[in-house]
């Protein structure tokens, strides 16, 4: 198991490779840029420990405005997909009863990421692969911010879904693979 530094580096690898160098993301070049976004790895698998954590990353961003956003990455616990979409249900259901819908939303990601409907080797799924599984806090008035001015902001997923096809699934493949090379 690479270390807590290797993840995070493995993970802003990722980030910088496919989210800002594909343009997945509109958002996360100027984030990246000014350097307020925050990686963090949640060492444990618990609903106890992730949900602990969660909303102790809530808190920091309500804490630190200059702070735009947070990736919190599980290396371990939720390599299989369908205990990954348990933890986001049960996270977004615990954002909520904290009272942290409309201020924050979540973005999710993980290595194996499939959409409902849609076959495991379709390269589409690469808009939402990760090294590890994580999940994306986002402060939903930047959202809102930065997609202002893009006419037709709705489109942005199925364009990304469009890109990653054209790339193809041995392209996609590599690309991520490339970022969990073991870092020197």
């Amino acid at each position: 198991m690479p270390s807590n530094n290797e993840i995070i580096e493995q993970t802003e690898s990722w980030v910088n490779k496919v989210i800002v160098g594909l343009g997945f993301c509109p958002f996360a070049k100027p984030v990246i840029d000014a350097k307020t976004i925050r990686y963090m790895v949640v060492s444990g698998f618990t609903p106890k420990v992730c949900l602990t954590a969660l909303l102790s990353e809530l808190e920091k961003l309500d804490s630190e405005p200059e702070l735009e956003t947070t990736l919190m990455v599980f290396p371990t616990g939720f390599e299989s997909f369908d205990d990954y979409l348990d933890l986001v249900a049960v996270a977004e259901e615990f954002m909520a009863e904290q009272d942290y819908e409309g201020i924050y939303q979540l973005a999710s990601f993980h290595p194996d990421y499939c959409f409902e409907g849609s076959k495991q080797d379709d390269a589409a799924n690469f808009t939402n692969r990760s090294p590890y599984p994580s999940l994306h806090i986002i402060r939903e008035a930047s959202i809102e911010a930065v997609l202002a001015p893009i006419e037709k902001p709705e489109e942005i997923p199925e364009r990304n879904i469009k890109l990653a096809r054209e790339k193809g699934l041995q392209t996609m493949t590599e690309l991520l693979a490339s970022c969990k090379k073991p870092v020197k």
